[in-house]
């Protein structure tokens, strides 16, 4: 167990040294997590030695990265890892259909989430990555979220101001409000070069049985040869088909 002291609660100094770490990973000095959390050099030194310790962290030389302790825990964690596995068939379907690449990904508050990505051999610039999390703004799986998340959570995302990832995020409120309603009457939502230059993306939400989205799936393809026509089908057809395997296995 990580020792507590009165200088505070440790398991929560902890925490605040693992957040570092958001939203790429990486590898720190101790000088850096210092710096970062604000913590001495002394409780940083303590608590990163702590959570070596545990395999929170791993130490490589001078400096600490994420340990593999957190790889198998993130992966264990139920709602998610049934919904990745059920899922694994139809992003595999999906792929195979249109040889491009494929996201699942979940929603976290106002953030994607994403558990899946497969790619080809040559894969797309995205900042996408298995783990990681993007703006429900600024990609096609955070919108096709976002439109069957309620009302409520639209207009508190509305009423703050629109995270930009390129030239292209919407951040204008009206926009984005038109985006979600046209994602909810279509059942599909488009992402142009939102989230990175020269990529666009359509993708569809999976539902569990209930009206809101629990998870949604997308394609993402160079701006060259994006056909909504054409790549429509295939990411409706996934979706459907795992919402209704998650139906199956309530």
């Amino acid at each position: 167990m990580l020792r507590n002291t009165d200088q505070g609660n440790m398991l929560d100094k902890a925490a605040v040294i693992l957040d570092c770490y958001r939203p790429d990973g990486g590898s720190y000095r101790l000088t850096e997590l210092a710096e970062l959390t604000g913590f001495s050099k002394t409780t940083t030194h303590r608590l990163a030695a702590d959570l070596v310790r545990l395999g929170f962290l791993e130490r490589a030389g001078a400096v600490y990265r994420l340990g593999g302790k957190l790889f198998e825990l993130g992966t264990l964690v139920p709602r998610r890892h049934g919904l990745r596995e059920t899922a694994l068939p139809f992003v595999q379907d999906l792929y195979e259909a249109t040889h491009e690449t494929v996201h699942l990904g979940v929603r976290d508050d106002h953030d994607v989430i994403y558990l899946e990505r497969v790619h080809g051999h040559d894969p797309l610039p995205l900042p996408s990555r298995v783990g990681g999390r993007l703006p429900l703004t600024c990609t096609g799986v955070g919108k096709a979220l976002l439109a069957f998340s309620g009302p409520e959570l639209t207009e508190r995302i509305l009423a703050e101001p629109l995270p930009r990832l390129t030239a292209h995020s919407v951040t204008d409120p009206m926009r984005l409000r038109t985006a979600v309603e046209q994602a909810q009457v279509a059942g599909l939502a488009y992402e142009e070069q939102e989230a990175a230059l020269g990529v666009c993306c359509i993708a569809a939400p999976v539902f569990d049985g209930g009206g809101i989205a629990v998870a949604a799936l997308s394609v993402a393809v160079p701006r060259a040869r994006f056909s909504p026509a054409q790549l429509a089908p295939a990411v409706r057809t996934a979706a459907l088909g795992l919402s209704r395997a998650l139906r199956q296995a309530r």
